[in-house]
């Protein structure tokens, strides 16, 4: 079975990455987009879903199979994911685990408690390169043990 490499690619900075790693490694990339991000990178297959509420996390499930690796930053899907047996994997090169994704789930859910009672929070911080050289050294990490 080929390896594959699935990115939930709305509001992803490592697209390129993803799919010249998954080039490099001999494994198939499908990117995953809605109708207001529309990629088409040589190597990849693009999927584009409607545009709505979740409509790329849904397809990116229904497609996701034992083994699959996933890239997203979105930590509901990582669960989904990881409950599919696949190997989710965040834009900033942390394997999302059955040992982490509780904890993580559970600060999201706190955060949105605080913006729903009208509470502010820091948005996330300048993408720095060290970020994006971590994720390329997890990304093949994981391709490598495939």
């Amino acid at each position: 079975m080929t390896r594959r490499v699935l990115v939930d690619a709305d509001g992803c900075p490592v697209v390129d990455q993803a799919v010249s790693l998954a080039g490099q490694f001999g494994a198939r990339c499908l990117i995953l987009c809605d109708t207001s991000h529309h990629f088409k990178k040589p190597g990849a297959q693009t999927i584009v879903c409607s545009k709505g509420a979740d409509s790329v996390d849904f397809a990116l499930v229904n497609l996701v199979q034992r083994g699959d690796i996933v890239v997203t930053q979105d930590y509901g899907l990582a669960a989904m994911c990881l409950a599919r047996g696949a190997r989710p994997v965040s834009q900033d090169g942390m394997e999302y685990t059955a040992q982490n994704i509780d904890s993580l789930l559970l600060a999201r859910h706190t955060a949105q408690k605080i913006r729903s009672a009208g509470g502010r929070l820091k948005g996330p911080k300048k993408r720095t390169p060290q970020q994006n050289q971590a994720f390329v050294q997890a990304l093949a990490s994981l391709l490598k043990e495939g």
